[in-house]
């Protein structure tokens, strides 16, 4: 496998750091008072001295949404929370939410894939922070196999649609990927693991019942080949004959884009291609592969979406990267999943990688990309002002934070204030997120002063593309 990472984007080089990772907790309410509570990883955080150790900010919500005071730092020196931290843990790189032991309360799950262990220097940790009465007070430890010695918790997936094994957490490493399935105990118990090291180096994995057999499937994309534009796509790698799917990308995620009861898997596939024509498209692209009864066939020609679909606003344009962040929900209200894309290398005004998102309704009939708009920081409305470097769009995700119904949008943007990073939340509107009173969160805003590094709202895919 001929793996392509860069460590140097239009001659910016980025803090070091020798991976990436891809996804970022959607809001979870972890203290069961009714509303949902946002989580911003920092896994450049710098703790009692120990640099790049790793935090992850919780924002309680309200009433009247997030406030920064109203807000939890947790890192491995919190107590209850595992380990100790060190430099270069870079606790938070991944997250996922999910009441894992269904008692009402939502569950973090965090990764520390630097994490030196008894399985050897970097060989990854991920722990579950258990919620309650009183929030994430404590955690547990998903153990890795000993074979697994390479960054276990590069990214995690976790969902619940029911009980017992229907409750899972999907973990990935270089070694490949882990499922955990439920129960799921406080106490860290759970029910049986599922591992797969036939798709070695996973960039991203996902959950989803894409066969509407109440069964969750695992849905993964390897890290870029040197001989396409991205990873190979793979859904159940290890139950099915292995073969990878048509398209390729280093994202992925799932929801009912359509309505028809089946999850869909949407991948995201930033890089141009390799050999036009052949694979990619020219600015990134979004794969979306509809479910079926019979779940997603090696067959399945995906929908591709760009910037120069019809209804998606801007243009394809060389190293926009559109699809280099990926979510999937319902924003609107109507039922069905939206696709929120992040573009962090777009080049607004001349400003070299300062990154957009775009929103794509979801639709029940007729072609996607009706509909559709995008934010910047050039956005009226919303907070700073687009500037060279920002990648504006390195992370996103959705989730109701003040109870009214109307999800709010969260983007992140690693490259923020010499790479403190920042987050930006989108408030609700009647037919999806606004800018108008969109707030802005920074690093110091939540008390993490450092002057450089800190990455709040995670780094993404930034190491990879």
């Amino acid at each position: 496998m001929a793996v392509v990472v860069a460590a140097v984007v239009g001659g910016t080089v980025l803090p070091a750091a020798p991976a990436f990772a891809v996804h970022g907790a959607v809001p979870g309410d972890f203290n069961g008072d009714g509303y949902r509570d946002a989580v911003l990883p920092a896994p450049g955080a710098n703790v009692s001295g120990k640099e790049a150790a790793g935090a992850v900010v919780v924002l309680y919500g309200s009433k009247s949404g997030l406030s920064a005071v109203h807000r939890k730092t947790i890192t491995q020196n919190t107590a209850g929370v595992p380990g100790a931290a060190e430099s270069n843990d870079r606790f938070g790189s991944a997250t996922a939410t999910a009441d894992l032991n269904r008692d009402g309360y939502a569950d973090l799950v965090v990764s520390t894939p630097y994490e030196d262990t008894p399985r050897g220097k970097d060989a990854g940790l991920v722990t579950v922070l258990w919620g309650g009465r009183n929030g994430l007070t404590t955690a547990t430890d998903l153990p890795a196999p000993a074979d697994y010695l390479e960054r276990y918790g590069t990214d995690l997936a976790a969902l619940s649609i029911g009980a017992g094994s229907r409750t899972q957490v999907a973990v990935a490493g270089s070694e490949g990927t882990l499922v955990f399935k439920g129960p799921f105990s406080r106490t860290g118990t759970f029910g049986s693991t599922a591992p797969d090291q036939n798709t070695a180096s996973p960039a991203s994995v996902a959950l989803g019942d894409f066969d509407g057999d109440t069964v969750l499937d695992l849905a993964l994309t390897t890290v870029g080949l040197g001989d396409l534009s991205g990873g190979e796509v793979y859904v159940d790698p290890a139950t099915t004959v292995m073969r990878p799917k048509r398209g390729n990308g280093l994202i992925t995620a799932s929801g009912d884009v359509n309505g028809d009861g089946y999850a869909d898997l949407v991948v995201g596939d930033p890089w141009d291609p390799q050999v036009a024509g052949v694979d990619g498209a020219l600015g990134g692209r979004v794969l979306v592969y509809y479910g079926t009864a019979q779940g997603i066939a090696a067959s399945t020609e995906p929908v591709q979406l760009t910037q120069d679909t019809a209804g998606v606003p801007g243009a394809s344009e060389k190293d926009d990267d559109f699809g280099g962040a990926l979510a999937v929900a319902d924003l609107n209200r109507d039922g069905l999943a939206d696709i929120v894309v992040g573009a962090p290398y777009e080049t607004l005004s001349g400003r070299s990688r300062a990154g957009n998102v775009t929103v794509i309704p979801g639709r029940r009939t007729g072609a996607l990309g009706t509909g559709a708009y995008s934010f910047s920081q050039d956005t009226a409305g919303v907070p700073g002002a687009s500037e060279t470097d920002d990648f504006f769009g390195t992370t996103v995700s959705v989730g109701d934070v003040d109870k009214d119904g109307r999800p709010e949008l969260f983007v992140s943007a690693a490259g923020e204030n010499d790479y403190t990073g920042a987050v930006w939340v989108f408030p609700g509107g009647a037919s999806g997120p606004v800018a108008k009173g969109s707030r802005l969160f920074t690093a110091a805003s939540v008390d993490l002063t450092q002057p450089s590094g800190t990455l709040l709202g995670g780094n993404g895919l930034l190491w990879l593309i």
